[in-house]
């Protein structure tokens, strides 16, 4: 059996990398052509956002094979003005101040289940100066909503409906730093 390249988890200018990055997330998210496009303007503003930042995930000889992004939240943006309703009928609307938001986390299916998530979203929320984090995720049983439950995160909204989507969302939230597997 082949050993598996070594993957270097850095900070990485995910806009001059976002071909890369977008191709990671409709392979790992089963995204259409289409719905690729309609992302690319989304995270080339929220990397404009202050303190937004990014790690990727990079295997030899430079490619990348997960990335995450993020930023602390603001109650303007887009994402915070959806989940809000539905975090203050669950009484959880605190959450959207003084939080760090996880916008996107992505890797490539070939490098999944080999602690490449983890590392990214632990390495991202290890340097935020907030004292929580939050994301949304679909609301189904999944790896992703095992990383996340392992890390912290605990559930704070479901059946979160974005416009545009099917499927709903879990709203998640963890104090930060998240916790380590022991």
């Amino acid at each position: 059996m082949a050993a598996l390249p070594v993957v270097v988890i850095e900070p990485v200018d995910l806009a001059a990398l976002l071909d890369e990055a977008l191709t990671v997330q409709a392979l790992a998210f089963g995204l259409s052509a289409d719905e690729v496009e309609v992302r690319r303007p989304i995270v080339q503003r929220h990397l404009r956002e202050p303190g937004a930042r990014a790690l990727g995930a990079l295997a030899p000889p430079g490619v990348l094979v997960g990335f995450v992004y993020g930023m602390p939240n603001d109650r303007r943006h887009w994402w915070s003005t959806v989940v809000e309703p539905p975090l203050r009928h669950s009484g959880h609307d605190h959450w959207l101040d003084n939080s760090f938001v996880i916008t996107e986390l992505h890797v490539h299916p070939a490098f999944q289940a080999r602690g490449i998530g983890r590392a990214l979203i632990t390495g991202i929320t290890d340097t935020a100066a907030e004292p929580r984090s939050i994301l949304s995720a679909i609301d189904t049983e999944s790896p992703a909503r095992g990383l996340y439950r392992s890390l912290g995160y605990r559930d704070l909204a479901r059946r979160v409906l974005f416009p545009s989507t099917s499927s709903a969302y879990a709203v998640m939230g963890a104090p930060l730093p998240l916790r380590r597997a022991y």
